[in-house]
């Protein structure tokens, strides 16, 4: 029988006497905006309520670790398992109100002395919160340190981006209330003795993850992903195995590697989740399966051997990494938002026995296929599921040749002729609600021009449009408002800019647009030119009659 013994603290209490450290085989900080605003929504209830009471903000698990001298004062160092999103936004938080502090004021400046010591312990180099996981920028901890703080705008990851705008939304909760009248002593106030947890601050790693189980079955607001990752260790911990320490610090290094791919991009971890088991079903399925079941197939292909959990998590990792090379390449990413379709795409990179021109030969049929029926047909997700998924298990699972993978591809694609296809973007509005297709559409025919006129393609302006928003990229020869709506959405009219471009753009006429369009570095654009003094209704019909025949040549089987 396990003894659990949790402590029910105040934040003031938690924090006092701990640092607190987050291992890299922890998930990066993911929380985005709605979750910051619930927590603040919950601080500004516990002020206007105005009770002497507590507020229960969440769990917190910990792994004790060695203790630490710091001056004259001990500090017990706890791994965070559980509740690092919370913890590391309340102390963004009270590092954004230490800033705001006036040291003229004197009890501001006492207050803001205490919350610095708290967060940067006096030998000025230990933090209250060390984020070890995947921070490679030093985000949080120069913050922390130095109250530094970047664009999120300019980070490379999903992870740092909300590492960053989770100081820009606790600076603004901040300076809102000090708007309001309220001091921000009383809000550090309320923090530390109003906010309550239940902390269960453990020795044994094995424990940990048992009392993590616990907590899930009792409602603990936890992903999939980790829950699965949780009861893989927990096997592990169990066994009786004679190299359990080996396989603990390899499983470790591999979640380590895991997450740091996760922390890249928003959904991946779902995606890679229900790939990787779908591909290991025992049969074709006809769908994706559920992250639900997708845990429990996992777990009992683990059973409870921990060779078998280093093997199922070896498999994660290569899944996971799979689904991030097919989101990392623009281009085929933006082929579709089609899950069974991306699937297939991550079964083929999974691979290692393809060639690299046999592994383009079938990503480039697989494109081809894929966007006729999402794109150009514009089909939804209820097309074609089964046969997608049941090839990408028999790729998989199968071997098949990449031959056969092309015939199989086909055979999805032939109720969806190119002729057809093509046909859906004669005479009528290619721009709304249809941007995102559009752009890719575009990029190939950018492709084409490079290729015809015997230039290397130039993908530097692209990675520049692949970054922002559709709309902000698609430019209207034409202007929107110079015209109606049906004549100025059709294609003939419609080209990719540098961002926002187009918007400095918008209210010019297309004679007045041939130098911007030159300077572009784009063949899209720079191919308009000749034609922009008479810019007219022949002239848009004549392009897209051009840009459809490219297209029904660019999309044949």
């Amino acid at each position: 029988m396990i003894d659990i013994q949790p402590q029910h603290l105040n934040f003031g209490k938690l924090l006092s006497g701990r640092l607190f450290r987050i291992p890299e085989y922890q998930r990066a900080y993911s929380w985005q905006h709605k979750q910051r605003h619930d927590l603040f929504s919950d601080i500004k209830s516990v002020a206007i309520s105005n009770k002497d009471i507590g507020h229960f903000m969440a769990t917190i698990v910990g792994l004790r670790r060695d203790k630490t001298t710091i001056i004259t004062d001990e500090h017990q160092i706890i791994e965070v398992v559980d509740g690092q999103q919370r913890l590391t936004t309340l102390i963004i938080l009270l590092n954004a109100i230490a800033r705001h502090l006036d040291p003229s004021n004197a009890v501001e400046e006492r207050v803001k002395r205490e919350l610095e010591e708290l967060l940067v312990k006096p030998d000025d180099v230990s933090l209250l919160l060390l984020q070890t996981n995947h921070d490679h920028s030093q985000y949080f901890s120069d913050y922390l340190r130095n109250g530094n703080k970047a664009d999120p705008k300019n980070a490379k990851t999903v992870a740092d981006r909300e590492l960053l705008s989770a100081i820009v939304d606790c600076e603004h909760f901040v300076s809102s209330w000090m708007e309001s009248g309220k001091t921000l002593a009383e809000l550090v106030t309320l923090l530390k003795n109003k906010l309550t947890f239940i902390f269960h601050e453990l020795s044994d790693e094995g424990t940990v993850y048992t009392v993590f189980e616990v907590l899930n079955s009792r409602g603990l607001d936890v992903s999939w992903f980790d829950r699965l990752k949780s009861m893989l260790m927990a096997v592990i911990f169990e066994s009786e195995s004679g190299n359990q320490k080996e396989i603990i610090t390899e499983v470790h290094g591999l979640w380590a590697q895991i997450y740091r791919t996760i922390g890249l991009r928003i959904g991946l971890s779902t995606e890679a989740l229900r790939f990787a088991a779908t591909l290991k079903e025992r049969h074709a399925p006809s769908r994706p399966v559920s992250e639900t079941y997708a845990v429990e197939l996992l777990r009992g292909l683990a059973g409870n051997a921990p060779a078998k959990v280093l093997e199922i998590t070896k498999w994660l990792k290569s899944v996971t990494e799979a689904v991030d090379k097919l989101a990392t390449d623009q281009r085929r990413n933006a082929v579709t938002k089609i899950s069974q379709a991306r699937l297939v795409a991550a079964a083929i990179y999974l691979r290692d026995d393809i060639s690299a021109s046999e592994l383009d030969l079938t990503l480039r049929c697989w494109e081809n296929v894929t966007f006729r029926i999402y794109g150009l047909f514009c089909k939804d997700a209820r097309t074609r599921v089964g046969e997608y998924i049941r090839l990408a298990w028999a790729i998989f699972n199968e071997r098949l040749e990449p031959e056969n993978i092309r015939i199989r591809l086909r055979e999805i694609g032939a109720d969806f002729p190119i002729d057809n296809a093509v046909n859906e973007l004669s005479d009528t509005d290619c721009y709304t609600g249809r941007q995102e297709e559009l752009r890719y559409l575009l990029f190939r025919y950018e492709e084409h021009l490079a290729k015809e006129a015997g230039q290397e393609f130039n993908n530097e302006q692209w990675n520049k449009i692949w970054l922002e928003s559709a709309s902000d990229s698609i430019e209207h020869i034409l202007a929107q408002s110079l015209n109606n709506e049906k004549l100025v959405h059709r294609i003939g009219n419609l080209l990719i800019l540098p961002p926002k471009l187009n918007s400095k753009l918008y209210n010019k006429r297309p004679n007045d647009k041939i130098d911007a369009y030159t300077n572009t570095g784009l063949l899209v654009a720079k191919e308009v030119v000749p034609a922009l003094p008479l810019w007219n209704e022949a002239a848009i019909v004549t392009r897209e009659e051009r840009l459809i025949d490219w297209a029904r040549n660019e999309w044949a089987d």
